[in-house]
């Protein structure tokens, strides 16, 4: 609840409503790792695919973890004012000397093969035309036993049209077009260059032939709810986010 009360200040001021985000999903990651390892997140390299403007750097630090960052635009990285830190963050060092950053594509990521613990991906499948290309590079770069978590933005749940409202369910270029004639301009997140339709069953489907998931569960619900996870029709419609986790193997002893 408290993070959907944030939603409202996506556009208007994203200091805030990202910094929630970033602290909400930094204590979810945490969270898994220590789950699925037993052992403490402290010191081990998240490599955060899409990460934006440095708020997710600065929540991961507070969790003890070293901190990757790759985006592909570099309007994106320059975003937060040198000196300012996340208004949701309890730090005072500048997000932008935080941790890494690299310009890369999530669908090509430079990086060699396990060479980080934790791969992270929060809400950028949406917006790319392949995202289990994203997901098998989030695999490829993770290190046996560590974890690749892939979040996104279900397409038909009531977030999927994302700044424009509801009228996604009339077809995402008819919600384009009526939010350009209100605003006088294209939205952000724009179907079928920025935006695109990820289904929760496409998601599952994937996961599974990978042979590597854990978990997959609604994001943004309480536990007793996630059996909606497994209903279908109903889990496109009620699961606004659907969180994939996945563990390479460890190698046998």
């Amino acid at each position: 609840m408290r993070l959907l009360g944030q939603f409202r200040y996506e556009q208007r001021d994203p200091a805030r409503f990202y910094g929630a985000v970033a602290q909400d999903t930094a204590a979810m990651v945490t969270d898994l790792w220590q789950d699925t390892n037993g052992t403490s997140q402290a010191g081990r390299t998240v490599l955060d695919v899409g990460g934006g403007p440095g708020y997710f750097a600065a929540a991961f630090a507070d969790a003890g973890l070293r901190y990757i960052g790759v985006e592909p635009a570099l309007r994106e990285i320059h975003a937060m004012p040198i000196g300012a830190a996340p208004a949701a963050t309890s730090s005072t060092a500048p997000a932008s000397i935080r941790g890494i950053y690299v310009r890369a594509s999530g669908m090509a990521l430079p990086f060699a093969d396990a060479s980080v613990d934790i791969c992270l991906s929060s809400n950028v499948a949406e917006h790319v035309p392949q995202p289990w290309r994203l997901g098998r590079e989030m695999l490829r770069v993770t290190k046996p036993g560590g974890l690749a978590v892939l979040s996104y933005t279900v397409w038909l749940g009531l977030f999927g049209g994302h700044e424009t409202g509801l009228s996604h369910y009339l077809g995402g270029a008819r919600a384009a077009e009526r939010y350009t004639r209100k605003h006088g301009h294209r939205p952000k997140n724009d179907y079928g260059s920025s935006l695109f339709a990820v289904s929760v069953s496409d998601g599952l489907d994937w996961a599974a032939s990978s042979g590597t998931l854990v978990a997959a569960f609604p994001r943004y619900h309480p536990r007793w709810a996630w059996w909606m996870t497994r209903v279908p029709a109903l889990r496109e419609f009620m699961v606004s986010n659907l969180v994939l986790v996945l563990r390479p193997p460890a190698p046998l002893d």
